[in-house]
């Protein structure tokens, strides 16, 4: 009953404590325990739905980003979603015991330093960079 006028809604959005979201499409990381990064395995991942699994190789590296398909956001006026990336960020233990240490030091020389891709990879980068 009163005249016309002009209407302001104001939103407030809080970041969501697992999730970040760009276009349909999110993000999460998840923490991987280190013998499951090693051995390989199953990783229970939380989705919009509740929990998924995927399947991890052996030898998986911290950063290593997994897709789950169709496990994003709804995409306006269609019936797909974006998808989910999940990001592992390997867990080192930070309490060993003396026998746990003690066999870590063992493991550890049993494999020796070329078992190491990723510092393999660092050391021939910088080796390029000073022959330059």
């Amino acid at each position: 009953g009163g005249t016309a006028g002009d209407l302001y809604v104001f939103l407030h959005i809080r970041d969501h404590d697992v999730f970040e979201r760009d276009d349909a499409d999110l993000f999460c990381e998840v923490p991987l325990p280190f013998p499951v990064a090693a051995l390989g395995g199953e990783l229970k991942v939380p989705t919009l739905d509740g929990q998924s699994s995927i399947k991890i190789p052996a030898g998986t590296q911290g950063g290593t980003v997994f897709r789950l398909r169709e496990k994003g956001m709804p995409i306006l006026n269609t019936t797909r979603h974006g998808d989910l990336n999940v990001r592992v960020q390997v867990e080192v233990p930070t309490r060993l015991n003396g026998e746990q240490q003690e066999k870590l030091r063992q493991f550890a020389e049993s494999i020796g330093d070329h078992n190491s891709p990723m510092q393999e990879g660092f050391f021939q980068k910088a080796k390029r960079f000073f022959e330059l």
